[in-house]
């Protein structure tokens, strides 16, 4: 495909088979889910050979022939695709993977794939850390270049965002696209924001397989055991240049001229098995020549006869979607609740359990709670919006709250959680309207903003 972009692999291939390790040990561990995120370089790879996107819809994306209904918004790049499979490790387990669609916008996706493993579990895991397993693929020039990544890392053991560890695996290519790394960072590693957490770092030659699909495996059973960060820094290389249209001996010359004369991973991987006596020249050759044989067989069908665009399912409820018209705004869905329901909620708003000694102004304002649901007085903003927290509670739904301050209010507003004048205790009134009901979940943020929204 002359001019197209692929955001090849290549020279960091090894991230392969370091997937396929971290998804067949994890599951061995318990995990049921992995959640990836990911950038461009290496994405068409790990569609297909990591997530099962079979050859003939990637063909057909790059044909143009696939063409997704974009009446409900805009398309995207192919390397920016999301995509969700079941696969079956050889061990016999079944895993969910999902990839996490990405923009332009480098590590932009870490805290929305972090986000996305917590919501799940907390509402489908019952809070198990060790049945989903958040992965995410880095380069080295932004991880230690994009601000989130200390953002998503400073979050990781904070009570409203952790998520029970994340294997951070570093395509360590060495160069950022025509900037080295001199020019990239001044910490040594790219891998040094790890340090903030005191997170492992493993440091694995790509050119080895062997030696990173160990480090991979140990940083699997060393999440599972302590539900913390691990950080795995594949030093490699880039064979052509930040796309495969664009000259890299313009700024890299000397390194290129190198890279040229180098053989792939695979290649010297095939040397050493050969040199053990583990595989026979022939097998690798024949195995090499059948694959490039299938690619040609699924191109030539594809150029016969193009697939349409596969809907992954979330597609597909989107689909089930329509556009808004201006009568759908006439009518509003009843969203009432009972009587029954203001007065739970009013007296958890409006009470505290004996021994709690509140601040003076806590007092009045408990007062005024009590005027607004019990008295004369008109509900306020801030109380109707504890009430509207409330009746889902009671529905057993989950609230989340997150950000800057929200337990009290950034205006002394809310007082969503009182603390004892005291003691210093927190006691979040949503929390005991009924035996039965869910808890409030409501989280006072890091003073982030971008990495915080991306999770929220």
């Amino acid at each position: 495909f002359l001019g197209q972009k692929r955001f090849s692999l290549e020279g960091g291939e090894t991230t392969i088979p370091a997937l396929d390790a971290i998804i067949d040990k994890a599951a061995e561990l318990g995990v049921e889910e992995v959640m990836i995120g990911m950038a461009h370089r290496g994405r068409l790879n790990v569609l297909a050979n990591t997530l099962g996107k079979t050859y003939e819809q990637i063909f057909s994306e790059f044909e143009g022939t696939a063409v997704p209904d974009l009446t409900m918004g805009d398309g995207d790049v192919k390397y920016h695709m999301g995509y969700s499979s079941e696969v079956k490790t050889p061990s016999g387990k079944k895993v969910n993977l999902k990839l996490a669609p990405n923009p332009s916008h480098l590590e932009a996706v870490n805290p929305v794939v972090e986000g996305f493993v917590r919501a799940k579990i907390d509402s489908m895991y019952g809070n198990d850390y060790h049945k989903i397993l958040p992965i995410l693929i880095h380069g080295d020039a932004a991880l230690a270049g994009q601000g989130i990544v200390y953002e998503v890392t400073q979050m990781s053991q904070l009570e409203g965002y952790k998520t029970g560890g994340t294997i951070h695996f570093v395509i360590n290519n060495q160069v950022g696209f025509t900037t080295d790394f001199e020019d990239a960072r001044s910490s040594i590693y790219s891998t040094d924001v790890a340090k903030i957490i005191d997170a492992p770092v493993l440091h694995v030659n790509g050119d080895d397989p062997e030696a990173v699909v160990f480090a991979v495996r140990l940083a699997t059973e060393y999440r599972q055991q302590y539900h913390a960060d691990i950080f795995i820094d594949m030093v490699c290389y880039r064979r052509h240049g930040h796309n495969e249209s664009d000259e890299p001996k313009f700024t890299q010359p000397q390194l290129y001229n190198l890279i040229s004369k180098h053989a792939n991973p695979r290649e010297l991987y095939n040397k050493s098995l050969i040199s053990r006596g583990e595989v026979d020249a022939q097998l690798a050759e024949n195995m090499d020549k059948e694959f490039r044989d299938l690619l040609q067989d699924r191109l030539n069908l594809v150029k016969q006869k193009p697939l349409p665009y596969n809907y992954q399912v979330l597609e597909k409820e989107w689909q089930v979607l329509r556009r808004s018209k201006p009568e759908d705004f006439e009518q509003s869905p009843d969203t009432s609740i009972s009587q029954e329901v203001v007065d739970k909620v009013g007296k958890a708003l409006s009470s505290i359990p004996e021994g709690f000694k509140p601040l003076k102004q806590i007092e009045k304002l408990l007062k005024e709670r009590q005027d607004m649901f019990f008295g004369t007085k008109t509900l306020n903003w801030a109380a109707a919006e504890l009430l509207a927290y409330g009746s889902l509670l009671l529905e057993n739904k989950i609230v989340r709250l997150g950000g800057q301050d929200v337990q009290r209010g950034t205006f002394s507003h809310r007082h969503a959680v009182l603390h004892d004048a005291e003691t210093s205790q927190p006691y979040s009134s949503l929390d005991y309207i009924d035996a039965k009901q869910e808890k409030m979940r409501i989280y006072n943020s890091l003073l982030s903003e971008y990495g915080a929204l991306g999770f929220e």
